[in-house]
């Protein structure tokens, strides 16, 4: 419990605060005990006034005349969380409990003030309080209280993510909580000495315990922000790629997080990860309608999938459909003049992966008159870009029986069938066996999915990256070139290259790098926020060693 302090007479607002006296404490020590003894004995309240005796009463006249003596009174700043225990407000030398966030509202709010000796509560923001009868029932009591935001304060030293830009707080890295909220719900956030760090939503069933919205503490979260946000969004996929189709918002990096929209020309597909955003989905993708219509743009329908099973772990379950009228979910898209067929109902998160656009592009101008190995093709999109960048031969290679046929239906909507191979097979099975047949690559892509989601798992993620690139490099001509990538987060750059080298040391080969690319710009790296910057990209020239 904190204390400030005040002038005799005058009224709290927040200045001089200081630790309190001693005998404060011990007086709202026993204050808690009667108040407990009393509801555990279930001696009946009026509702509107407790009335805790004589003795009390007494007790109060000597601790009022010795701060009257020293010019000045004590009372209450912060609260902790103490169960159901109620804040004590003095009016008539009476004692009336109400919700303790009730209090914290009255006491801390800038344009509301209490006078210590009458009393009387004024507030000019919220008239629904009434300045000549403050307290009502409990029940009234306790239904203006939840109208009021809950509090989050951070453990002193804790908050680092935060603090460095990012948008998470995570359990327990938090003090206590301040106030009624359900899970979802908005809450203000306070480092462990008050100062505001804005507000986020919150789920006490998640790791991930706080996710932020805005760093300022007295900026709504209404229909007018969440358009902003958009609108924002939009405004930088239009100056930085090709907004046919594009990731439109992704999540933490555009300041929405835990949502992430995609738009396959006049598509859109939603993946809601986080509850609290989850209750604002709808709201948001109206506004996205509203911001894309004002460019012309008519969006026939919106899929939802958000099927990922990280959900689970917000205690939300797992979901996919339709979130407008039925439409065909076989969506046809151009990229890089590519085209393509995304199955936004059945394809991989949320069809089609757009971070990759101009990573794809990259590689056409070293394709042509070569012989490409596409690993982990997916829906053929690397095996395609170097078809039309003049390939001679493409094998592209996918674990997924969906997966080649989407690719082969693909090569055909491009006319490329002729040169584009396919084969449903296991990489690491298939590339020891190209190895020891002799088959040798001009190209070789490595375009492999996230070996590890967590960091407990990094070890044996270095392991995979290492064998696939040491067999990869195996089948690449003497100065041929090998594109390679890592999807995961937690693979950060410095250990991706270390794995590479490794692996080129370990073949007797040399590496001369191309380039290094990250994401495309619609999946923005918002630094400070660590996991917005995932994939890593390089291009090599591979040398024998001589």
């Amino acid at each position: 419990v904190g204390f400030g302090s005040v002038k005799s007479g005058n009224r709290f607002d927040q200045t001089d605060c200081s630790d309190g006296d001693q005998i404060i404490q011990i007086f709202l020590q026993a204050l808690i005990f009667f108040y407990h003894v009393c509801h555990q004995s279930q001696i009946t309240f009026d509702e509107n006034v407790f009335c805790l005796g004589i003795p009390f009463l007494i007790f109060f006249q000597i601790v009022s005349f010795f701060l009257h003596s020293q010019g000045f009174l004590k009372c209450l700043q912060n609260f902790t969380s103490i169960g159901d225990f109620y804040i004590v407000y003095v009016k008539d030398r009476q004692f009336v409990l109400f919700p303790k966030i009730l209090f914290y509202r009255a006491s801390l709010t800038k344009d509301r003030k209490i006078d210590i000796f009458r009393g009387e509560m004024t507030s000019e923001s919220n008239p629904e309080i009434p300045t000549e009868k403050f307290y009502g029932s409990i029940q009234e009591a306790e239904k203006l209280e939840r109208e009021h935001m809950a509090v989050a304060t951070l453990k002193k030293g804790e908050g680092r993510t935060l603090k460095a830009g990012g948008a998470w707080v995570y359990d327990n890295e938090i003090e206590s909580v301040m106030g009624h909220f359900e899970n979802g719900d908005l809450v203000l956030v306070r480092d462990f000495d008050g100062y505001p760090m804005g507000r986020g939503f919150m789920n006490q069933k998640s790791k991930i315990c706080i996710r932020m919205m805005t760093r300022d503490e007295n900026t709504e979260i209404d229909r007018d922000f969440l358009r902003m946000r958009v609108k924002n969004a939009w405004e930088y996929r239009k100056k930085t790629v090709d907004t046919s189709s594009c990731r439109l918002i992704f999540g933490e990096a555009d300041f929405l997080p835990g949502l992430v929209v995609d738009k396959f020309e006049d598509v859109l597909v939603v993946e809601s990860l986080a509850l609290g955003i989850d209750k604002m989905k709808k709201v948001i993708l109206e506004l996205t309608q509203e911001v894309l219509q004002e460019d012309g743009i008519q969006i026939r329908g919106i899929y939802e999938r958000s099927d990922a099973k990280v959900r689970l772990n917000e205690g939300m379950e797992r979901v996919k459909g339709f979130l407008s009228e039925p439409f065909d979910t076989n969506v046809p898209i151009t990229e890089n003049g590519v085209r393509y067929i995304v199955d936004v109902k059945d394809g991989q998160k949320t069809g089609f992966f757009l971070d990759q656009k101009y990573n794809r592009l990259a590689i056409q101008k070293l394709c042509k008159g070569a012989r490409v190995l596409d690993c982990f093709t997916h829906t053929g999109s690397f095996a395609l870009n170097a078809a039309l960048g003049g390939a001679q031969y493409v094998l592209g290679v996918d674990a997924s029986q969906l997966g080649c046929r989407q690719a082969e239906e693909n090569a055909r909507l491009n006319h490329v069938e002729d040169k584009v191979e396919f084969l449903c097979a296991d990489v690491f099975d298939l590339l020891p066996e190209l190895e020891k047949r002799g088959e040798q690559f001009d190209v070789v892509i490595l375009d492999p999915p996230a070996f590890t989601k967590s960091r407990s798992s990094i070890k044996n993620a270095v392991k995979g990256y290492r064998e696939i690139n040491l067999r990869g490099m195996k089948l690449v001509k003497d100065g041929g070139y090998l594109a390679t990538c890592s999807c995961s987060h937690f693979m950060d750059p410095e250990l991706f290259a270390k794995t590479i080298g490794q692996a080129a040391k370990n073949v007797h080969k040399r590496l001369r790098q191309v380039e290094f690319r990250t994401q495309a710009p619609d999946h923005p790296i918002l630094w400070g926020a660590g996991d917005s910057y995932y994939l890593k990209f390089y291009i090599f020239q591979v040398c024998d060693e001589k």
